[in-house]
Formats: structure tokens, C-alpha cells, sequence
């Protein structure tokens, strides 16, 4: 493994896309040399780029997250492909695995999570792989970052969901909301946060580790 990590991003919310890169960015070890948001075109990107990180996304329209991965691994065994999902799932950990992933990280657990197991990859070690699993409480910060302590529980059950990547609709869907009523949460979250738009609020969530946050209050 390079000392610096040449990294594609893969998932079908452009959103999720735009938080991961604004969340990586800003590490220089790390390059973002191609996005995709399909499985075809996630193998695409790997074929011609030759990475050595894959950040994938388990669950994708058509072809999934899996399939491309077992593609990926068979033709550029060189390049590590890290799952990224938003279900703790036994059973799907174990495909990702037999399908040549080398560990599996949940979008909703902030940032240290995924930062560590990038880092290990750097390392030329492989990630554990425990479903589930959030960043230790030794990682978390002494006091909420400044915003989360101003927001209430729905806002912060909004704001989760934004993190990963839905759309109004899809947030009404899953919370049994009227999709105005989402509207309105969206826009109080904003405020609170003194972000402009969605993708600074989804950014700020993911750089502060929202669900850290909420593990502790």
C-alpha cells in the first residue's frame, strides 16, 4: 500500500458523495481519484484508476454494492474495497466479505470509524470488521459539538437521516412524517446549525459524529 491512499468513492446519493469528499478532503494522505454512483460505473472507475481503496456502498439501484465488489476484487486484486452501509447486518457483512471486502463500516457512526479504518488500510493492515460497532468512547469528544445540544430529538433523528443521503419523501417515509413537516424540520436543523444548505448540515454530521452524540444523551 502507498503511503498515500488513492481512494474511489462509491453511492448512489450524490449527497452522501459530497460529505464523504468534503469529511476526506482534507486529509493528505488521501487522494479521491474517481466517484461513482453504480455498480457499473464503480468497476469502471477501478478498471482505469487502479485504486487502492474502494469506498463502497452496500445497496445500490441494479447491480449492488456486492456484486461490484466481487468484480472489483477479481480483476484488481490489488485494490481493497471497505463497504459502507447503513444496516448492521450480520448476514450481509458476511457477503460483503465472501465477496473479497476487506471490512464494513456504518455511514451513521461519524467519522472516526471510517478515518481509522483508512488509516489501517495506509498501514498495509486489514480493519476488523465488528458489525455495528461505533468509535470507542475514549474517541469521543469531552462536549457535544457546538449546534448538536441545540437541536431536539426529532431535529437530530432528521438531521441522522440527511446524513444518509435521503430525500425529504424518504425521510417522511421512514419517520411517518408529513413531508411539509420534514420540510420544516430541515429548515429549523439549518438555522440551528447556522448552515447554509443540506449538504453543510450532512458535512457537519459527518465531521462531528452525530451518532456519537447521540449514543451519549
Amino acid at each position: 500500500m502507498t503511503k498515500q491512499l488513492r481512494v474511489v468513492l462509491v453511492d448512489d446519493h450524490e449527497v452522501v458523495r459530497l460529505g464523504l469528499i468534503s469529511l476526506l478532503e482534507d486529509l493528505d494522505w488521501i487522494e479521491i481519484v474517481a466517484e461513482a454512483g453504480t455498480a457499473d460505473a464503480a468497476i469502471a472507475a477501478a478498471r482505469e484508476q487502479q485504486p487502492d481503496v474502494v469506498i463502497m456502498d452496500v445497496r445500490m439501484p441494479g447491480e449492488s454494492g456486492i456484486e461490484a465488489c466481487r468484480v472489483i476484487r477479481q480483476e484488481t486484486p490489488e485494490t481493497q474495497v471497505l463497504m459502507l452501509t447503513s444496516y448492521a447486518d450480520d448476514a450481509l457483512v458476511r457477503e460483503a466479505l465472501a465477496a473479497g471486502a476487506c471490512s464494513y463500516v456504518l455511514k451513521q457512526v461519524g467519522n472516526y470509524s471510517l478515518v481509522n479504518a483508512l488509516e489501517t488500510l495506509r498501514r498495509g493492515d486489514i480493519p476488523e470488521t465488528m458489525p455495528g460497532q461505533t468509535s470507542p468512547r475514549s474517541a469521543q469528544p469531552a462536549e457535544p459539538p457546538p449546534g448538536f445540544e441545540r437541536l431536539t430529538h426529532r431535529e437530530l433523528e432528521i438531521l441522522r437521516e440527511l446524513a444518509l443521503g435521503k430525500s425529504n419523501q424518504e425521510i417522511a417515509d421512514t419517520l411517518s412524517l408529513a413531508e411539509k413537516t420534514v420540510r420544516n424540520y430541515v429548515s429549523a436543523v439549518l438555522t440551528k446549525l447556522n448552515c447554509s444548505n443540506r449538504i453543510e448540515a450532512i458535512t457537519y454530521a459527518l465531521r462531528h459524529g452525530l451518532d456519537q452524540y447521540l449514543d451519549g444523551v
